[in-house]
């Protein structure tokens, strides 16, 4: 993105781009992630003239490295109208209960009922799904390359300029749509603020062969030094997250071994395992979501902790709820300012997907004393029977 001030102005000439492209299409999805994926596949079961607008000029390989992996009930049902659903079940492992420990003494477990099972499947492997789905759909152009660096309103509609292979390009759409990620520059541009939410901690992931006996269960372990979560991934793989006060300078599988070693009393086998990584799980929440004709979903509307696997479904949904927006809107004229309801429902899902990932880092953190007693008195409240459903439903995100 350029360092120019975000603007919509309306003096601007449309004009034929670098390609010859002079028509204005329905909708421009900038980002062609999981979730600007998703929403051209759902637009183009209606017919709806989508450019798909995506600044890297490849895909990324479907067996790179992926943080989010679960797939919620909302989310597969997302996949299923999109097309991919079957596909989606046929490669995914079922994650079929959970189970809380401490200090190798369980404190809860839960199953899930089949129609609310959370699977696992890396984000790269359904984007690969979402994307060869879209080329075969007539209405979707798919342009990659190219990078949006102003957007120009003309009252009809916006004209997104930019570089495409390095000239300078422009496409003319009646909506924009923002799939940018959390470093989006399509927020910048509609002068949305991103606003820090609470919730704030940091983390080393690896991957690994799954050489535990709990081959469809996810593994947490709510340890006095900080928690240490595991979920099973397809091909006999299994992936390892733990709390950490800072990362390891020296982070390989050894480290990362030792710190599950440490604190769970067991350690993965490092043969065959991935390279770890270190994020820091930060929460945001763009305001506003829409202006005029421009919205956000996804990373670039809300950035949501990945601890407890909320961020891609959330996306998901919001998709799910602009294609509907979107189709009302072109069946009216397309006219201006159409995202008011999807502004105000899509915040409302946000926050609470951010205060339940907050509650869930809170529950991760390191505790010692009255307030190691008490986190662990109450994960065994919440998986007495008549609390164990509520907490189920909520872990995977049946209230979407």
């Amino acid at each position: 993105m350029t360092d120019e001030p975000a603007r919509v102005s309306a003096h601007a000439s449309v004009g034929a781009d670098r390609d010859g492209d002079a028509r204005i299409h329905d909708v421009a999805v900038v980002g062609a992630g999981s979730v600007g994926l998703l929403l051209a596949c759902l637009l183009a079961r209606r017919g709806v003239d989508v450019v798909v607008l995506e600044r890297r000029p490849t895909p990324p390989p479907a067996t790179a490295s992926s943080r989010a992996i679960g797939i919620h009930p909302p989310g597969l049902r997302a996949l299923d109208v999109a097309g991919i659903g079957d596909e989606v079940r046929r490669r995914a492992v079922e994650i079929r209960d959970g189970r809380v420990t401490c200090e190798g003494r369980t404190l809860g477990a839960m199953r899930f009922a089949k129609a609310g099972l959370v699977r696992s499947l890396p984000q790269r492997e359904v984007e690969a799904m979402l994307e060869e789905r879209l080329a075969g759909a007539p209405s979707v152009r798919m342009r990659r390359g190219f990078e949006v660096t102003a957007i120009r309103d003309r009252g009809t509609h916006l004209v997104l300029r930019g570089t495409s292979a390095g000239e300078h390009a422009g496409v003319a759409a009646r909506y924009a749509i923002g799939a940018d990620g959390v470093r989006s520059g399509i927020r910048s541009l509609m002068g949305a603020d991103w606003h820090r939410r609470g919730g704030r901690a940091s983390y080393v992931m690896c991957d690994t062969v799954d050489d535990t006996d709990a081959r469809q269960s996810a593994l947490l372990h709510f340890e006095p030094a900080g928690v240490v979560e595991s979920f099973p991934m397809p091909g006999g793989r299994r992936r390892w997250v733990a709390w950490v006060r800072r990362p390891p300078t020296e982070l390989d599988a050894t480290a990362m071994a030792t710190i599950v070693a440490t604190r769970t009393g067991a350690a993965f086998a490092t043969d065959g395992a991935g390279a770890p990584t270190a994020f820091e799980a930060a929460q945001h929440l763009a305001r506003p979501l829409a202006a005029g004709r421009i919205a956000l979903v996804g990373d670039a509307a809300h950035e949501i902790s990945p601890i407890g696997g909320q961020g891609m479904n959330l996306g998901w949904s919001d998709a799910v709820h602009l294609d509907r927006e979107l189709a009302r809107a072109l069946a009216a004229g397309a006219p201006i300012d159409v995202f008011e309801a999807y502004d105000r429902s899509r915040r409302t899902a946000a926050l609470r997907a951010t205060r339940q990932a907050a509650f869930n880092m809170r529950m991760g953190a390191p505790a010692s004393g009255l307030r190691l007693r008490t986190r662990n008195a109450a994960v065994r409240v919440l998986a007495l029977p008549g609390l164990r459903g509520v907490l189920a439903r909520a872990f995977t995100m049946q209230w979407l």
